[in-house]
């Protein structure tokens, strides 16, 4: 049994659990809702709001997700109380003395992570922006300034943009949540960077991944665990060609969900596993999936619903639905929902998630044979403007416009225009990398283009302060100069050179 109240006008969900009491105060903000430029002011303020809990007794850390950010504990009435009281005291006066500690904090938990294979895939997805950013560092966190971050939590961090779960009896006596008046934001929108799909793109992974925009709903969790079967039967068990193998269910704050696929794979086996992960896919969109099959995944997925806490464990979801303006439902309702999910629906997700697929295959490898498109790498258009060559290289050139930067080498371009613009790195020694919202990049080095050094520092003058970002001083050996004089490399080998992303 779900219980709906509110604590202090904060929408409030309860449900009893067998053991100890845990709760979480999720607030409708997630790194999708930032831009690229400022990416990590969510983060922050997760680090910020936390520091003076310092260590405790109980259990509790915090989350910032997509779409939502959750600060979360498991311990006795007490606990709940001083903690998410404590979260709510510490937003409204965040320790800005600690700030530049916690950005070298998050720099180097950065530094110490790889991105997923589902974060790259993101980056192809969506771009630079919304949903995108999960594979982008957080390049906002060394620029941001108090001023900033008060502005970020008096918009986002407030009583109407906030709901509460709690695992255990009740609301526990004394449970305060001082938090500021505001307003409910919607989800963040779902963007786009592919012209087509199935596409496919290349990256440093030994094996592939996928992932596939599917309607939201029961039928798709069924054949998310649908298509784990198959691979693990397949690549695994059959095949000996991975180790790991695993599909999963992740939904949208909309109408849509995403399933993602990964297989890793021996260098030497790399062709095999993505031919196996090619198969497993156009198997089930084609059809071939057995009653049996689909009876088996629901059977295990209502017998997880049937466990005594399985609606105390569901809180944390349902807030975000609630939040979300999506609908509460018991573990009694959707053991219902997945009770009346038919075989076609299953095959109907399946055919879709082939339609709408992202495939990441290794380099040196394609998936054109199986009917999928390059996703791109270069841009449609150059701005219009005066064209200034790179030292080195006749064949390589910039346009340098109003609207915009395109680099062109031969007959390849990427370009970012000022309007599409999610952000424009800067260093002291002038150079500048723009990102537009497709992902798509333009580095522009002084010591590389062959154009008067004032014209450079005007690039991207006209942008808004808050789709800039000042770097430190760079290492001189990183700095690229121009190659002593050598023939010139055939066109084919210099496609390369533009890329979406750094690999």
């Amino acid at each position: 049994m779900i219980k709906e109240t509110e604590v202090d006008g904060v929408p409030t969900l309860i449900a009893p659990v067998s053991g100890q009491m845990h709760a979480g105060l999720v607030f409708r903000v997630g790194y999708a809702d930032e831009v690229l430029a400022r990416a990590g002011i969510t983060h922050v303020v997760e680090h910020l709001a936390l520091f003076r809990t310092g260590q405790a007794d109980y259990h509790y850390n915090g989350r910032t997700g997509a779409a939502t950010t959750e600060f979360h504990l498991r311990g006795s009435e007490q606990d709940v109380v001083a903690f998410l009281t404590g979260v709510c005291e510490a937003l409204s006066a965040l320790p800005f003395e600690r700030l530049e500690v916690e950005k070298q904090v998050l720099r180097t938990e950065q530094a110490g992570k790889s991105p997923s294979p589902s974060e790259v895939l993101a980056l192809w997805r969506y771009g630079a922006r919304g949903f995108g950013l999960a594979g982008y560092p957080e390049y906002g966190v060394p620029n941001l300034t108090p001023d900033e971050i008060r502005h970020w939590v008096g918009t986002w961090f407030t009583r109407e943009n906030a709901g509460l779960w709690i695992a255990g009896d009740g609301v526990p006596a004394g449970l305060r949540l001082p938090l500021p008046s505001g307003r409910r934001w919607a989800p963040p929108p779902v963007t786009s960077a592919l012209p087509v799909t199935p596409a496919f793109f290349q990256a440093p992974m030994n094996g592939t991944a996928f992932d596939a925009v599917v309607p939201r709903g029961p039928a798709a969790m069924v054949y998310a665990e649908v298509l784990q079967r198959e691979l693990f039967r397949e690549l695994r068990q059959a095949d000996g060609l991975s180790y790991t193998t695993a599909a999963g269910y992740t939904a949208h704050p909309h109408d849509t969900a995403i399933v993602t696929a990964i297989a890793d794979a021996l260098p030497e086996k790399q062709s095999a596993v993505l031919g196996g992960m090619v198969d497993a896919l156009h198997t089930l969109a084609v059809g071939r999936i057995e009653q049996t099959e689909v009876d088996a995944v629901i059977a295990a997925a209502q017998g997880d619903l049937q466990h005594p806490d399985a609606a105390a464990a569901s809180l944390s979801g349902l807030v975000t639905n609630l939040l979300t303006g999506r609908p509460i439902h018991s573990p009694e309702e959707r053991t219902a929902q997945l009770g009346a999910v038919t075989l076609d629906e299953v095959r109907a997700v399946a055919a879709q998630a082939l339609r709408t697929g992202l495939l990441l295959v290794p380099e040196d490898h394609t998936a054109d044979w199986a009917g999928y498109a390059v996703a791109p790498i270069t841009s449609e258009t150059v701005v219009e403007g005066g064209a200034y060559p790179v030292i080195d290289d006749p064949n390589d050139r910039f346009v340098i416009g109003p609207a915009g930067v395109s680099r062109v080498i031969g007959d390849q371009a990427a370009t970012v225009r000022y309007t599409e613009c999610a952000a424009m790195l800067v260093w002291p020694d002038g150079g500048r990398q723009l990102v537009g919202h497709d992902g798509m990049r333009v580095a522009v080095e002084p010591t590389m283009i062959a154009a008067d050094p004032g014209l450079l520092h005007h690039i991207g003058a006209g942008l808004p302060p808050h789709l800039v970002v000042r770097l430190p001083p760079r290492d001189p050996s990183t700095i690229p100069r121009p190659a002593p004089p050598t023939p010139d490399p055939p066109p084919e080998k210099r496609g390369g050179l533009l890329r979406r992303r750094k690999s």
